[in-house]
């Protein structure tokens, strides 16, 4: 009886080391996903940063400073969208790797960001190089999610991935939904539940996201949009606009013009409910050279018309033009902040 005891003893112990060998070993589980229209409301007002700073090539050089982090979430911000050009830095000659003190760079925006409590969007901004030459960028466009991927895939889940800026030009409706669905692959080989944004062609237009085709499978994307309408109002003077740079002294806020703002944006809601795609507003603005009273009219509607439907938005930008806050004189222009954060 005690040697059969003994035998039942050890063979007890002995399935359960088997077991602990089992647990301990098997593959880790991938994180659950979080809810995109959750991811949303976390997302809530936002700002865009870095994607004209010095930083990237002289880390000494930098505008933007680790104070800023800070000063943005106490200004009432919850997210940055991080405009990231980086295609540029990859070459077939060295295999298209990412440059490491640019990554150090990357990774120091993405501490001070989360230690601060902003929702962070790495948002590749190379949409004007890949609108000239989609097929000679895509090995590049691939290469550089494959890595971004691979980089943050231990990341909270407070980062989200943006896989382009603005797709246009040559990058046609068709090429785009074929470069997303091959960079969502890639994403999700080691982040199966990131949350990616991802808009539609025509500069993230509100009037092509029928164009968007997305895998009815995946759940964990958010789409965004950006809104810039009347480009008379929000473009006069921008020197880079062909069309607007003459203009002057135009102004914004009637009540036909407001209800044009929710028009549109109820199209977009229609859009979102019949798709089940929450969405994020991911540039909206008027440059410096409108007159300030109907910038900060035009910005506060926007944001309000936005909130009033639950989508999150980043307004464009914190430096350098656009701006909520002024660097250089170390102060936030008073109207638009206001403007954005009542």
């Amino acid at each position: 009886m005690l040697i059969l005891k003994n035998h039942v003893r050890w063979a007890g112990l002995a399935f359960l080391a088997t077991m602990l060998v089992v647990w301990c070993t098997r593959p880790a589980q991938a994180a659950e996903a979080v809810d995109p229209f959750d991811q949303v409301k976390r997302l809530g007002r936002g700002v865009n940063i870095l994607g004209y700073d010095p930083l990237w090539d002289n880390f000494e050089k930098g505008r933007f400073q680790e104070r800023h982090f800070k000063l943005i979430r106490d200004g009432g911000f919850q997210t940055v969208r991080v405009n990231l050009h980086a295609l540029q830095r990859l070459n077939a000659a060295n295999g298209y790797k990412l440059e490491d003190a640019w990554l150090k760079t990357l990774d120091w925006v993405v501490k001070n960001a989360l230690a601060n409590n902003l929702m962070v969007i790495l948002d590749l901004h190379n949409y004007t190089d890949i609108a000239k030459d989609p097929l000679g960028y895509k090995p590049r466009f691939l290469a550089y999610w494959k890595q971004i991927a691979a980089h943050f895939q231990d990341a909270p889940d407070a980062v989200l991935f943006e896989m382009l800026n603005e797709p246009n030009g040559k990058l046609t409706p068709q090429l785009w939904n074929e470069f997303l669905s091959e960079a969502l692959a890639i994403i999700r080989a080691t982040n199966p539940t990131r949350t990616v944004v991802v808009g539609p062609p025509f500069w993230n237009s509100i009037d092509h996201l029928d164009d968007l085709v997305l895998p009815a499978e995946d759940r964990n994307l958010i789409v965004t949009v950006h809104y810039y309408k009347p480009m008379e109002f929000t473009h006069q003077g921008a020197s880079w606009s062909k069309e607007t740079v003459h203009l002057a002294g135009v102004t914004w806020g009637s009540a036909g013009e407001k209800k044009r703002v929710e028009d549109d944006f109820a199209r977009v809601e229609k859009w979102s409910l019949a798709h089940r795609r929450p969405i994020l507003l991911g540039e909206f603005g008027a440059y410096e050279k409108g007159p300030m009273e109907s910038r900060a009219r035009y910005t506060a509607h926007v944001a309000r018309t936005a909130e009033s439907l639950g989508w999150a938005w980043t307004y464009w930008q914190f430096d350098p033009d656009f701006i909520v806050y002024d660097i250089d004189k170390d102060h936030w222009v008073e109207p638009i902040w206001k403007a954005l954060i009542p």
